[in-house]
């Protein structure tokens, strides 16, 4: 049995209350009226020394003119309100979005050994079960999250604004699937879906341990299969609604399978890392080298797979050059060249590099540095997925994104630790669990 060691729940404990601190601080900061904004427009604009200062000239100007100047200025104040006001949500939403898609990768990825029926990865299914934990106080988190935004508490999802809605034609014509209680009732449905599986799985691998027959491993077996379609087709739709929807004007065709790609290399890196982690601590005896070599193919396969879609959805929609489509590159290309080339580097530049050589793949501080180094590069994914939607150019990373970080992760931490000590680490009662235990590759 694995105890979760007090230093490690100690951390945990540390990475939610300076979390919450820094989350606290970040609302605490942003500005309280239209008017803390323009003060700060102006400060901003004197200090690079774009205010001109007066001169006889402004007699000239008309007064319709200096009408038309205060309106615009009145207007793009006021839009940048909005988008500080968003900051410091959307950098919750990212945090707690990430994090979500971990464990729900994860259990995608679990439910296709047990329909597959693979043998290498059975002593590893403690593992995944643990970081499936965290996807029950994950939907609950995010799900209040849309509440809130519901309620009008932030402007993330402008869809859900009805004066936004009232003068955008193109809006007006989706709003038999973008309103807000068929919003909620979807996600509702896909989150009971996937904990009731998670939930259901953990209790029969459990029986098995102690069953004398194959009863639970069949009935698994058959309920993973069916899983997997609900699975494929609520991921689409939850990307739509969660991500897309962010920005109503834009869609791709492929973009339930970007986000998937993103969602399944990301939950393979953490079991790859939660695996050595264990390891080291002098547990997980039974698994090898062979074992985490296989990860580390998988991390390495999936990064070129998501490099594909990412490429794929690129090209075609910037050569296609359709208004509504190519509008989600330039905005991103104008105002987060940074983050958007650089993740490039961090999914598929330094994992091709590193994880290409077969015998790096059984070195574990490869693995390890390889794994954080894809972890904050699908983490800088999901920011630029979200934030220019959000908060458009008035993006950087701050307290707010740190600190939704922090906490989140001291969150899931914790779950999955203490996830982990509560059942023994070897899953006994799978038929394939011989052929797991001396797995060689």
């Amino acid at each position: 049995m694995y105890t979760f060691s007090s230093k490690l729940k100690t951390f945990s404990y540390a990475l939610m209350i300076v979390g919450i601190l820094g989350v606290a601080y970040g609302f605490f900061t942003t500005p309280s009226s239209v008017e803390d904004v323009k003060v700060m427009l102006q400060e901003s604009h004197d200090t690079h020394g774009e205010v001109a200062t007066a001169h006889d000239s402004d007699a000239h100007l008309d007064d319709s003119n200096s009408h038309d100047s205060a309106h615009s200025d009145d207007t793009h104040a006021e839009h940048v309100y909005h988008l500080l006001k968003n900051k410091p949500w959307s950098a919750l939403y990212v945090a707690l979005f990430f994090f979500f898609i971990i464990s729900l990768g994860t259990l995608a990825f679990y439910a296709i050994q047990h329909a597959s029926q693979a043998g290498w990865p059975v002593v590893l299914f403690r593992v995944m079960e643990a970081i499936t934990a965290y996807l029950p106080i994950g939907g609950i988190l995010l799900f209040v999250f849309f509440v809130l935004s519901s309620l009008h508490l932030n402007h993330l999802f402008v869809w859900m604004d009805p004066e936004v809605v009232a003068h955008d034609e193109l809006i007006q014509n989706k709003t038999g699937y973008l309103n807000v209680p068929f919003f909620l009732i979807r996600a509702a449905i896909y989150m009971a879906g996937w904990i009731w599986y998670r939930q259901h799985s953990r209790k029969l691998t459990l029986a098995q341990d102690n069953a004398t027959d194959l009863s639970n491993y069949t009935k698994l077996f058959k309920r993973s299969a069916a899983f997997l379609v609900f699975f494929l087709v609520t991921e689409s739709m939850m990307s739509w609604d969660w991500i897309m929807s962010l920005d109503p004007h834009w869609f791709s065709t492929l973009f339930g399978w970007y986000l998937f790609a993103s969602m399944i290399v990301s939950a393979i890196t953490t079991i790859a890392l939660v695996s050595i982690y264990l390891k080291g601590k002098g547990y997980l005896e039974f698994v090898n080298n062979s074992h985490l070599h296989d990860l580390a193919k998988f991390m390495f396969g999936f990064s070129i797979f998501w490099t594909y879609l990412w490429f794929s959805q690129f090209m075609l929609i910037w050569y296609a050059n359709i208004p509504e489509e190519v509008t989600y590159f330039v905005t991103r290309f104008n105002d987060y060249k940074i983050p958007f080339l650089g993740m490039l580097v961090l999914n598929f530049v330094f994992p091709l590099l590193v994880l290409m050589n077969s015998d790096y793949k059984r070195v574990n501080w490869f693995i390890v540095t390889t794994g954080i180094v894809i972890l904050i590069g699908h983490y800088v994914d999901i920011f630029v997925m979200i934030m220019p939607a959000t908060v458009g150019d008035q993006w950087y990373f701050g307290i707010s994104e740190i600190s939704s970080a922090l906490l989140v992760l001291g969150i899931f931490i914790y779950v999955v630790f203490n996830a982990l000590s509560k059942a023994p680490l070897l899953a006994k009662g799978s038929p394939f669990i011989k052929e797991s235990e001396h797995f060689h590759y």
